[in-house]
C-alpha cells in the first residue's frame, strides 16, 4: 500500500512509526464512518475525532490486548514507553502513551507490509472502541 515496500520499519523510531500509524488509523476510521452514508462533513469529522482521540485509542488497545501476539505486545510497549514529546492539553499522559503505543503498532504493521494483520487489528480496535473495562 502507498509505496510502503520502500520503507523498512526497522529503520524508524517508535515515534516515527506512531506518526505513520496515526495516519493509517485516521484514514481507516474516516472510511468506516463514510460507510454509514453521506452526511455533512462536520458530522463526519466530529464522529472521527471521537474515535481517533488518545482516550478512545487507549480504550481500544486495552480492549484488544488479549488478541495481540508477543511481538505485537513488544512493539506496543516500545511505542508506549517512547519519549514522544509534549502531551496535548486535551489528553491524559497515560492515555496519550497508550495511544502512542497503539499507533506505533499500526505503523509497524503497515511498514512491515502485514496488511492482513493490520486490517484485523484495525477492525478489532474499531469494533471494540467502547470501553469494556
Amino acid at each position: 500500500m502507498f509505496g510502503s515496500e520502500k520503507l523498512n520499519y526497522k529503520d524508524y523510531s517508535p515515534v516515527t512509526l506512531a506518526y505513520i500509524g496515526d495516519t493509517v488509523y485516521d484514514l481507516f476510521v474516516r472510511c468506516r464512518i463514510l460507510e454509514k452514508g453521506e452526511r455533512p462533513i462536520n458530522e463526519i469529522h466530529r464522529d472521527a475525532i471521537k474515535v481517533v482521540s488518545a482516550v478512545a485509542q487507549a480504550r481500544s488497545i486495552h480492549n484488544i490486548e488479549e488478541f495481540l501476539t508477543e511481538e505485537e505486545e513488544r512493539i506496543l510497549k516500545w511505542g508506549r514507553n517512547a519519549k514522544s514529546g509534549r502531551v496535548p492539553k486535551n489528553a491524559d499522559a497515560t492515555d496519550y502513551r497508550w495511544a502512542t503505543g497503539f499507533e506505533t503498532l499500526l505503523g509497524y504493521l503497515y511498514l512491515k507490509g502485514d496488511n492482513e494483520r493490520l486490517e484485523e487489528i484495525l477492525n478489532l480496535a474499531y469494533l471494540n472502541k467502547e470501553d469494556k473495562r
